[in-house]
């Protein structure tokens, strides 16, 4: 609402305030819309006005006013609002200035050189608006699975639901848990006429010209029989020439488990059907040691209000014991994190103090005192060694000056790796899936450094993360690189997250053994000390 306003030229004062409702509402936790109207009204700047219009939202979706600016808006523009680096401001000069009003058109003209003699433009804004827009593009009609999971499975249940279904289960990618979805497949039994028509009348389900798609995802479904469901089940969840390789061709068994043991195979779990493994890799491969969610012992990278997170220090730390971890790290922005109340050495001491009181009164649980420390232009990081020695867990992370070429990265990062306080190397690529690339770094030059300096490397399980990458844990396993599944918390809902980190672990092969945070509180206070 208040980016169409400002495009419109709407009231400033109007603009300012939808923003500032804006802010303060999605640092909400828990749905907005399950709030009461009291509940609402003890929010700051949310009064009347704003309660009505949630209240709307409950009941259609949306609110008056915003439709009738979408009405005057070309859906195109609209559409870029969500891409990254362009604001209301340059969106409406594009549209004035150029008459640009969709993604692909601006795209064109960045290619044509058509931006640079805009107002409040230039070559380097050009260069970074089409770099963006051709990743919008691209990952249109994509869906995160971390995002995307309770959607699907609401889905599921009601293809069970239906009367003419005997059976139904999830294929494909879905199954396999990739990061980034482009397609939902489901195989079914049913009569495939009565299940299409019946699925097409589902909620958020349209029928289109090139098929099915579900809350715009495409949707596709398989139909076969009892006799052939595993065979299909099985072929269905695997990579290209998986099952090929396998000699796995026309084995009508009762389940996938008898069809591997048909073959000679131990049993393969669907996640490592990707094709990166060979069958000797995987027959080699001690399957009952992948990592699992029972496996993780401490919670580690986490935010509290202390900088930018959304619960306190002790609420985060209590639910995560109940959670049954037994131990807990806090890792707050640092001091040149100042976007994110990055602390400073004051607050630094007084988050000490509280974490030794909080200790004292726990039993068979304990906060280690961690820092994410922004890694600096220059590689070094943004306290002196003096503060960052007297910590228990120093994770370093790139957060600004994201714009680099694969030489400077790689030197940023491996710098920041070879200074001895660094414990863990954090999202090293910086990627937010289906929204930013990351930079570019050479994988094995800086996956090699954490090997010779003893620096493990975070997953981290934010599922618009999922950074290392899970195709490079296999490398960094290879050089005996510890791998920590981080949440990368900013609230008590957040430590959830770790649920994807196990996913993409699991595509990698990692086990228990190989992962920091499956130590004991015991292993892992050692590993540290000894780091020391």
């Amino acid at each position: 609402m208040s980016n169409l306003l400002e495009i419109h030229e709407g009231n400033e004062f109007q603009v300012r305030s939808f923003q500032s409702t804006y802010r303060v509402l999605r640092n909400i936790e828990g749905p907005i819309v399950e709030k009461t109207d009291e509940e609402l009204s003890q929010i700051p700047r949310v009064g009347k006005s704003t309660i009505d219009r949630i209240n709307e939202i409950k009941s259609s979706g949306t609110f008056p006013d915003l439709e009738e600016l979408i009405q005057r808006t070309p859906e195109g523009i609209v559409d870029m609002l969500s891409v990254k680096g362009l604001g209301a401001k340059k969106i409406k000069t594009i549209w004035e200035d150029l008459k640009i009003t969709n993604p692909g058109e601006l795209l064109y003209a960045c290619r044509e050189n058509r931006l640079v003699d805009l107002k409040g433009f230039g070559a380097k804004t050009q260069a970074n608006i089409e770099t963006q827009l051709a990743y919008f593009i691209e990952s249109k009609g994509k869906v995160l699975y971390g995002r995307f999971e309770d959607e699907a499975l609401t889905l599921l249940e009601n293809i069970r639901n239906i009367p003419d279904v005997s059976r139904a289960e999830f294929t494909g990618i879905f199954r396999r848990k990739m990061p980034v979805i482009d397609k939902l497949e489901f195989l079914v039994i049913g009569d495939e006429a009565l299940v299409e028509s019946k699925v097409s009348q589902i909620e958020h389900v349209v029928q289109e010209s090139e098929g099915l798609r579900y809350h715009g995802v495409p949707l596709i479904l398989h139909f076969t029989d009892e006799h052939q469901f595993a065979l299909d089940w099985l072929i269905g969840s695997s990579a290209e020439n998986f099952c090929l390789e396998y000699g796995i061709e026309d084995q009508c068994l009762e389940s996938e488990e008898a069809i591997f043991e048909d073959v000679g195979a131990a049993y393969v779990v669907p996640e490592m059907r990707d094709g990166f493994f060979t069958i000797d890799e995987l027959d080699e491969f001690d399957h009952s040691a992948l990592i699992s969610r029972e496996d993780l012992q401490g919670c580690v990278h986490n935010h509290s209000t202390y900088s930018d997170g959304t619960h306190t220090l002790k609420q985060m730390a209590d639910a995560t014991k109940e959670m049954g971890y037994s131990y807990f790290v806090i890792s707050d922005h640092s001091q040149a994190a100042f976007y994110a109340n990055g602390l400073s050495e004051e607050q630094l001491i007084l988050q000490s103090k509280e974490i030794q009181s909080l200790n004292e009164q726990y039993d068979g649980f304990k906060i280690f005192h961690g820092i994410e420390a922004d890694i600096l232009a220059d590689g070094s990081l943004d306290y002196t060694p003096e503060i960052l020695s007297s910590l228990d867990v120093v994770i370093a992370s790139i957060h600004a000056h994201l714009n680099m070429d694969i030489d400077k990265a790689t030197h940023r990062l491996i710098t920041a790796i070879e200074n001895p306080l660094t414990d863990i190397l954090g999202h090293p690529t910086g990627r937010l899936l289906l929204s930013r690339k990351g930079y570019p770094i050479d994988y094995e030059k800086v996956i090699d450094a954490c090997a010779a300096n003893g620096v493990c490397i975070e997953l981290n399980a934010n599922p618009y993360r999922l950074d290392l990458d899970w195709e490079w844990i296999i490398y960094a396993l290879q050089r005996d690189v510890f791998i920590s599944i981080n949440p990368d918390a900013h609230s008590i809902e957040g430590l959830n997250d770790v649920n994807y980190g196990i996913h993409a672990a699991r595509k990698a092969g990692l086990t228990a053994h190989e992962c920091l945070n499956a130590m004991s509180v015991d292993a892992f206070e050692k590993w540290l000390n000894d780091r020391k």
